[in-house]
This record gives structure tokens, C-alpha cells and sequence, in this order.
């Protein structure tokens, strides 16, 4: 049974930093295509990051490139996503996502495998 485990949100001021972690079981990240998310109430799921299975490429959403970083340790098979200077606007719930093959890496829709989701609040 695939199970995506997150952990790592918070409460943080601007201008701070949090590395989210996506451990997975039952799944090998290093041959899946992986994807973060995030919801803010009242609002649709969006898109920030996703590493293409057996691409080099890491893809980001412009909101949010040069401030976050997606990775993924292999050893660990855990993935994670480092979010540097944040800001008020970041504040949602984040969602990593899994799938074995994507249609359209940005489309919440097409991921078969979700975490449970890390609440980030970004506040003075």
C-alpha cells in the first residue's frame, strides 16, 4: 500500500525558511514522478514543484522559483521542499503527490498518490 508521510510545517515570520519532508513507502520516488501542492482556503489546489521520472529537470511554478527548492534523497526515499524568504501569500496547506506516469505534471488531478497535507502559516 502507497503511503506519502509528510512533515516539517509550521508557523514562521517573513522572510523565514522551512523544509517540508515527503517520506514514501510502498513507492520508489527515484522512479515515480513527484509533485508538491498547495491549498489555501477557499482557493483551488496549485501547482509549485515536480521532478519528471527520468528527468534531470526540476520544474517550478514562477511564484515561487528562486525561493523554493525541490529535491529528493534517494537513499531515504523521501522528498523535500525547501522554502526560503517565505511570505504572507505562502500561507496554505502543502500537499506532496506522487504518481507513476503524469499527463500534465501541473495538474493536481492527474497525481494518483497524495500526503496528508503541512500546514505553513507565514506571519509577523
Amino acid at each position: 500500500q502507497v503511503q506519502l508521510i509528510e512533515s516539517g510545517g509550521g508557523l514562521v515570520q517573513p522572510g523565514g525558511s522551512l523544509r517540508l519532508s515527503c517520506a514514501a513507502f510502498g513507492l520508489t520516488l527515484s522512479r515515480s514522478t513527484m509533485g508538491w501542492f498547495r491549498q489555501a482556503p477557499g482557493t483551488e489546489r496549485e501547482f509549485l514543484s515536480a521532478i519528471i521520472w527520468g528527468s534531470p529537470d526540476v520544474h517550478y511554478a514562477d511564484s515561487v522559483k528562486g525561493r523554493f527548492t525541490s529535491s529528493i534523497d534517494n537513499a531515504r526515499n523521501t522528498a523535500y521542499l525547501q522554502m526560503n524568504d517565505l511570505k504572507p501569500e505562502d500561507t496554505a496547506v502543502y500537499y506532496c503527490a506522487a504518481a507513476l506516469g503524469v499527463a500534465n505534471l501541473r495538474v493536481s488531478g492527474d497525481y494518483g498518490y497524495w500526503g496528508r497535507g503541512a500546514q505553513v502559516a507565514v506571519s509577523s
